[in-house]
């Protein structure tokens, strides 16, 4: 009797040593992408989410401001998170006059409304430059670059999504992970600009 408990007792040892280590070694390995994934976005806050840690974010804490920074014609053509609060694009269309040799395709201007535009709609709906908030593009790079901005004006809470909405070698994005998303536009979330 005193063998079987002995070995059901070595074994149920045996069993829970293992389960541990799977357990550090998945957490080892989500913690290494994540730092994979932040370092080509690298923001001085260092605040990224996936779009699946952003939507959890969101559920959990609907207070949390979802800023599309996408321009009007990718939210036109590709449609919006419906869970966003508002599209303020960092970069507009322009008229795709000017060629960036180096990516390969028409730049980008910058939205020179897009601090006056946010800090109005930060102010009309009651958020600081310490509210949370959570900034979207279409692969994740434009919104780590809105980051970086708004960490030099004072924003202390400001994530990047690092996948963005069609997401990029940083994971699937907001549209390919399956989460919530129209291209029936909400009009009063739409950056209104110029009409």
């Amino acid at each position: 009797m005193k063998k079987i408990n002995l070995i059901l007792v070595c074994c149920v040892l045996f069993l829970a040593s293992c389960a541990s280590t799977q357990k550090v070694e998945k957490t080892t390995k989500i913690e290494k992408t994540t730092e994979t994934m932040a370092s080509k976005r690298q923001t001085p806050l260092k605040l990224y989410v996936t779009a699946k840690e952003a939507y959890a974010m969101l559920k959990k804490d609907p207070s949390i401001l979802f800023l599309d920074v996408r321009t009007r014609a990718e939210i036109a053509f590709l449609g919006m998170p419906t869970m966003v609060d508002a599209n303020i694009p960092y970069m507009l269309t322009g008229d795709f006059d000017t060629w960036d040799k180096k990516k390969q395709t028409f730049k980008l201007p910058n939205n020179s409304n897009f601090l006056p535009y946010l800090e109005d709609y930060m102010k009309e709906h009651g958020y600081t430059k310490d509210s949370k908030i959570i900034l979207m593009c279409r692969s994740g790079s434009r919104s780590g670059k809105a980051v970086t901005l708004l960490s030099k004006i004072g924003f202390t809470n400001a994530y990047t999504m690092i996948d963005g909405y069609e997401g990029s070698e940083m994971g699937p994005g907001w549209k390919k992970g399956g989460f919530p998303a129209s291209k029936k536009l909400d009009k009063s979330k739409v950056y209104q600009d110029g009409f």
